[in-house]
């Protein structure tokens, strides 16, 4: 039997700002709760694939101007907007995989790391929807979108953890990862007003020194952080989110503002479970 309507849920947050992270804890949820859920990633709508990305961005510097994959230029808004509203509706809509490594690659005949897959229709029947990657609350698809949660490290843990995991991961240099960044500034315009719109923001801050990000060797452990939680008094009186009880909950938390507490690295997984869980439920039900 279909249901009425299929939730939303964009995880939005910058290359390396632990939004995989967030992504597990609903993992956590999901699995537990029995929701059949389609995953999506962002770097799918990408417009161009690793190797065109390359001469784009050459071409635009040879021009005087910048292209990042932060930027609309470099990415399908309208599509990732039609396949909310497609899913929302319907449950199906067209998706992709982009091929980070080679492990990725091998199931994919003639093709290679930084390449997408061809696009194909979700055909299985799915609850729910949840996007993880850098544009899940921009204009053209915020609409569609049933909660939206913001994951924002302080600026230079972010640069630390996009460092480590490109060069680690992906083989990148220091120095193609440095630039990478560096071009990405002029186009935080487009980027950072998302999290304006998020119901809830997660923002990890390191407690010890991160001063010079391109020299760090080491990414600080969750140990050696906090997490500011700020949610969205809407979202707090919806689904009657207590923040005492939190606090209670989170050994070493504490209520900053109103509508913010802030709790231990180690603790960022429980807490979010513990925020999530009653609105998915809702959600799932107010769609049956």
């Amino acid at each position: 039997m279909k249901r009425k309507n299929y939730p939303i849920i964009a995880i939005t947050g910058s290359s390396g700002a632990g939004t995989s992270t967030v992504k597990t804890a609903f993992s956590h949820v999901i699995g537990r709760e029995n929701i059949k859920t389609v995953f999506i990633e962002g770097d799918s709508f990408h417009k161009y694939d690793r190797y065109e990305m390359l001469k784009k961005v050459t071409e635009a510097k040879k021009k005087g101007g910048y292209l990042s994959h932060f930027g609309k230029e470099a990415n399908l808004f309208d599509e990732l907007a039609e396949l909310f509203k497609t899913f929302k509706f319907t449950g199906g809509g067209k998706r992709r995989y982009y091929l980070h490594s080679e492990e990725e690659a091998a199931g994919w005949e003639g093709l290679k790391p930084g390449q997408f897959t061809p696009w194909e229709e979700i055909k299985e029947e799915y609850d729910m929807l949840v996007y993880e990657g850098l544009h899940g609350g921009v204009e053209e698809v915020a609409p569609y979108v049933d909660l939206l949660i913001g994951v924002v490290p302080i600026i230079n843990l972010e640069w630390i953890q996009k460092i480590q995991r490109d060069r680690l991961s992906r083989g990148y240099s220091t120095e193609t990862i440095v630039k990478a960044i560096k071009s990405r500034m002029d186009e935080c315009r487009l980027y950072t007003p998302q999290f304006s719109r998020t119901d809830i923001n997660f923002q990890r801050i390191p407690t010890v020194d991160t001063s010079n990000p391109f020299i760090a060797r080491d990414v600080p452990t969750s140990d050696e952080s906090l997490v500011v939680i700020r949610m969205k008094k809407e979202i707090i009186k919806k689904y009657n989110i207590d923040l005492t009880y939190l606090k209670l909950m989170l050994e070493g938390s504490f209520i900053s503002r109103r509508n913010t507490i802030v709790v231990p690295g180690p603790k960022m997984g429980l807490a979010m479970e513990i925020i999530v869980t009653p609105i998915i439920q809702h959600l799932i039900k107010v769609g049956e």
